[in-house]
């Protein structure tokens, strides 16, 4: 029986000379990948009370999106700057290779919410330090964080532990 691993796809020095790209898109084309993805999401997150889920631009969504659902939970996006139509506020963030801005809606929480954040990787924790710093300014309470892939040699899941946050990571790749 193959684990959430096999079914993602390495592609060598993408989008730059020496990164090992980890390309979920064959997890979430596999109808087994995709199912055991969001089952082990929604396990680990069954015995928080949990509002709504929010999902980080663009893989984040997919699997918010059915992982609210299972909860009972509210969906909420964080995009890229410019991408949502209505009043925002924005965040920015280095990554690995550059910077970028993220934004939410000003009204898609309420103070006091408990959400949960999803993303499909983990890198240097820019995205959701960043994302996680949104959610705070708009009083709502991260009571987890949950991610497909960690990699632990660029640091982010100490980055965002060490803001007092709870990461749980489905598998993990050494190396950039």
């Amino acid at each position: 029986m193959k684990n959430i691993k096999d079914y993602i796809r390495t592609i060598e020095n993408f989008p730059q000379t020496g990164v090992m790209f980890r390309d979920v898109t064959t997890l979430l084309s596999d109808p087994t990948g995709l199912r055991l993805t969001i089952d082990q999401l929604v396990q680990l997150n069954t015995s928080r009370k949990i509002d709504k889920v929010i999902g980080i631009e663009a893989r984040g969504f997919i699997l918010a999106g059915a992982v609210a659902y299972q909860l009972s939970a509210g969906f909420i996006p964080i995009r890229k700057k410019g991408k949502l139509p209505g009043s925002t506020i924005h965040q920015n963030y280095e990554l690995e290779y550059g910077e970028s801005t993220v934004e939410i809606h000003t009204d898609a929480i309420e103070a006091g919410d408990k959400l949960l954040l999803i993303d499909d990787l983990l890198a240097t924790g820019g995205t959701v330090a960043a994302s996680v710093a949104l959610v705070e300014r708009l009083g709502g309470k991260i009571v987890g964080c949950s991610v497909v892939i960690d990699l632990p040699d660029l640091g982010g899941k100490k980055l965002i532990e060490n803001m007092g946050l709870n990461v749980d990571v489905l598998c993990e790749f050494k190396g950039v």
